[in-house]
């Protein structure tokens, strides 16, 4: 006959001749009955409020950086469209041909930008030449018109002495205009005085 075990809230009573396994089990199986109580836990960690304050002097200054000028575009396109209309009419005589070979990449791969920042010249097959100067360093502008006035050259001379030929540019005038108004130091537009000159 099987020995019996008494259990009791206080006291455990085994009988001598059980094993440690079946001890254990027993063990384990009143400890699963006891209720534990788990309590939530708390987070201690402490909250430190600091307060800057700058000398009465030096008031206080948000890193704001400034604002950037906007570009305004003035001015953005190619060569005039009758530059390459008139060369291509007279390139059927052999006289004129170079000079309408010279007008086809002008027509389509040359482009003029002139913002209230500066001027560019975009030019190449995918517009990776490209040419940029501010207003500041322009000491003369000249203007030399083509065919009956529709287009014309504007030759914009920099400070250094180099030249920069602008050909076949529409509203040559008023872009011309517009450069001197916004170099530093302003001069008077020049036009040939001889009237508008081929194409």
């Amino acid at each position: 006959m099987a020995s019996t075990t008494l259990l009791s809230p206080s006291t455990t009573t085994v009988a001598p001749n059980r094993t440690s396994s079946s001890l254990t089990h027993q063990l384990f199986h009143l400890s699963s009955k006891v209720p534990f109580h788990t309590f939530p836990a708390k987070n201690h960690r402490l909250i430190t409020k600091l307060n800057v304050s700058s000398p009465a002097n030096k008031p206080v200054t948000s890193p704001t950086s400034k604002k950037p000028i906007e570009e305004i575009i003035f001015f953005d396109g190619g060569a005039h469209y009758g530059d390459l209309a008139a060369n291509l009419l007279l390139g059927f005589t052999l006289l004129w041909l170079p000079l309408t070979l010279a007008a086809i990449p002008r027509a389509f791969y040359l482009r003029y930008r002139f913002t209230n920042l500066r001027v560019t010249v975009i030019s190449g097959l995918t517009g990776q030449d490209r040419s940029d100067f501010s207003y500041k360093v322009i000491k003369d502008v000249q203007v030399v018109p083509r065919f009956i006035g529709e287009w014309g050259d504007v030759v914009i001379t920099l400070n250094d002495g180099t030249k920069v030929d602008l050909r076949s540019v529409p509203k040559f005038r008023e872009i011309a205009e517009y450069c001197l108004s916004m170099a530093e130091n302003p001069a008077v537009l020049k036009e040939d005085s001889t009237g508008p000159r081929g194409f």
